[in-house]
């Protein structure tokens, strides 16, 4: 009995190319990463203390979705080794706020760039042909399917984070 592979969907596709994305993704900071003993949960960590000081635990573990263990364990590597620093909070002293060292802020841009090249010329190479609008035209479309990618509920939390870094950079 032979047994026929039912006819790829378009969903089907973006499946997988989501997964080879991710994985090249991904793939570029790791290996910037594995020369310092580190792997993927301290280049999350990295990303959002240095894109949002001032960083609660609490509201890192709500981003991450970790256990505090597991938090715990990558935070203390990364101030052991002096990439992140933490302090007092300066209204509630239980507080502890988390800060990027200027060598902690070094190596996520370093990883940063590798991954904003990736993004860049995903977006450059299919829209060198319809012009500036159509590269925003791209970028919105992207945004707004990543968005849509996150469960309904959770939106709301993460347009507000994104906008807390918006208002951060006016």
């Amino acid at each position: 009995m032979r047994i026929e592979a039912a006819p790829a969907r378009d969903s089907d596709d973006l499946i997988e190319l989501l997964f080879f994305a991710y994985r090249d993704f991904v793939g570029d900071p790791d290996r910037i990463l594995a020369e310092y003993g580190f792997g993927r949960a301290h280049h999350r960590v990295l990303h959002f203390v240095d894109r949002y000081p001032g960083l609660t635990i609490a509201e890192l573990l709500d981003i991450l979705r970790i256990t505090k263990q597991s938090l715990n364990r990558v935070l203390k590597d990364l101030i052991d080794q002096g990439y992140v620093e933490q302090r007092t909070g300066t209204s509630d002293r239980r507080q502890r706020l988390l800060f990027c060292t200027p060598t902690g802020r070094s190596l996520t841009a370093d990883l940063t760039r590798v991954q904003v090249r990736r993004v860049a010329r995903a977006i450059e190479e299919p829209a060198e042909a319809e012009g500036r609008n159509g590269r925003e035209a791209r970028i919105a479309s992207a945004q707004g399917f990543l968005l849509a990618m996150i469960e309904p509920g959770d939106r709301p939390a993460v347009r507000r984070l994104m906008a807390r870094r918006a208002g951060m950079r006016a």
